[in-house]
């Protein structure tokens, strides 16, 4: 990867009424995709509503990039069941974290991303300052499917000045 600028986590929390692939449920799992990089989160077993809890990194090397992500069913004899998918965007998060702000009240909203017809999001987006580190709260509203959105949150980690990337 070329010079990357930062490291994206990104916290999978959960999914929100997801589709029913199944007979009456689904097995869903997340793909993230940016670029090259691709991560996925672990399936969870018959829930429309999972939590997954898990903790995806990508390496950016430009922030204008959108990543994408996808839900799938997970099927054990056929091909996996498209469960809907989603993009989002990090340039408001990078211009933010490129503000290089420090000692804010935890809890402060920095700013706020509002959903349009372009993006996603299934509400407002808060960028926050929260224990001494900036964080997006996103609610993805799933796009070629029924119903389903999915809840995560975006933190930075500056790795600039280190040697191992």
């Amino acid at each position: 990867m070329e010079n990357p600028l930062g490291l994206l986590r990104i916290h999978i929390q959960r999914g929100v009424n997801l589709a029913v692939r199944d007979m009456r449920s689904s097995d869903p799992y997340v793909i993230v995709k940016m670029g090259k990089q691709k991560l996925r989160t672990r399936v969870v077993k018959r829930n429309v509503n999972p939590d997954w809890n898990e903790q995806l990194t990508l390496s950016i090397s430009d922030p204008n990039v959108p990543i994408k992500l996808f839900v799938y069913d997970r099927d054990t004899f056929t091909f996996d069941d498209k469960m809907g998918d989603a993009e989002f965007d990090i340039g408001p998060l990078f211009k933010v974290i490129s503000m290089r702000l420090e000692g804010l009240p935890d809890g402060t909203v920095i700013t706020k991303v509002t959903p349009t017809r372009q993006n996603c999001l299934a509400e407002d987006s808060c960028i926050v300052f929260s224990n001494g580190k900036v964080v997006q709260n996103m609610v993805l509203r799933l796009r070629n499917v029924e119903c389903g959105e999915i809840e995560l949150q975006l933190r930075w980690i500056d790795i600039s000045g280190s040697m191992h990337l």
